[in-house]
């Protein structure tokens, strides 16, 4: 009796064996647990953020430039967490002590001369937000175009020249390019980065020199008639590009004035310029 009960087992065991094998082949996997996705990084708009580094230097009070101030903020948090701003200054404005925390963290970088203006630049701006944020709506000067005679200027300036010719129908003569430090005292060194020209008016009547000075506001520069009144200088129109990630500190400061509605002029008088909406070279492709 007990030999066939162990026989009956043994059997039985065998039977189920089987049956776990022939069936293994659809049993439903155990579901394992999703992993949560990653938190996604907040970003900051680079245009935003190089028109406020421009326009509030030189505001008089704190308000802050419209459509910036979360950028502003995350890249402040940035430098206040290397110890390179103190927190009472990180408030969405990109004033001249968040100007020199940005030239302290691009030295830091090994930058020097230009590309350690206080301008955030693409390479420097991303490597600010490792970890932190991302950066969005990128701009930059492009490369350096010799046009001849001394002159040079970047492809984004480029750019805007060839449009604002294509707009008036006739060809500009540039008196003086970009990158020409102490070239020019007269200049006060607004030509010492990138963006900046001066455009002869040689042959032109004074509608002629204002419907230039129109049309290169309307693609991107803040740009002015200059008279021999005003400077050491003969009549030529000056003209520097916004956002210019390239300028001198002396042609940032003419940009910011240009948007508060002043002449570009160590005297900050008021803008004698035509008026017309104003935009980056950007914006202008976007419209």
């Amino acid at each position: 009796m007990k030999l066939r009960t162990r026989v009956v087992t043994a059997a039985a065991a065998t039977v189920l064996a089987v049956v776990a094998a022939s069936t293994a082949w659809f049993s439903p996997a155990v579901a394992q647990p999703a992993a949560a996705p990653a938190a996604a990084l907040p970003s900051v708009n680079m245009e935003a953020t190089v028109k406020a580094a421009q326009i509030d230097p030189r505001r008089a009070d704190s308000t802050l430039t419209p459509g910036a101030k979360s950028s502003v903020l995350l890249v402040e948090q940035a430098l206040q967490a290397k110890h390179l701003l103190d927190a009472q200054w990180v408030d969405g404005y990109f004033g001249t002590k968040t100007i020199d925390a940005y030239a302290q963290f691009q030295k830091s970088l090994g930058y020097t001369g230009l590309d350690a203006n206080g301008l955030p630049g693409k390479t420097s701006l991303t490597t600010l937000g490792q970890g932190r944020f991302t950066v969005t709506n990128v701009i930059g000067p492009g490369s350096r175009i010799d046009l001849g005679g001394g002159i040079v200027i970047n492809t984004r300036t480029q750019n805007m020249i060839t449009e604002a010719e294509r707009l008036l129908g006739r060809t500009l003569t540039l008196s003086q390019g970009s990158y020409n430090p102490g070239g020019d005292p007269t200049s006060a060194g607004t030509h010492d980065g990138g963006g900046v020209v001066d455009i002869s008016v040689d042959g032109m009547t004074a509608a002629t020199r204002t419907a230039v000075a129109r049309v290169l506001r309307e693609v991107g520069f803040a740009a002015w008639v200059r008279n021999p009144s005003q400077g050491d200088w003969p009549w030529h129109i000056h003209a520097a590009a916004i956002s210019d990630t390239d300028l001198s500190t002396q042609a940032q400061n003419q940009v910011g004035d240009y948007y508060l509605g002043m002449n570009g002029l160590a005297n900050r008088g008021p803008d004698d310029g035509p008026q017309v909406p104003i935009r980056t070279w950007e914006e202008y492709q976007r419209a």
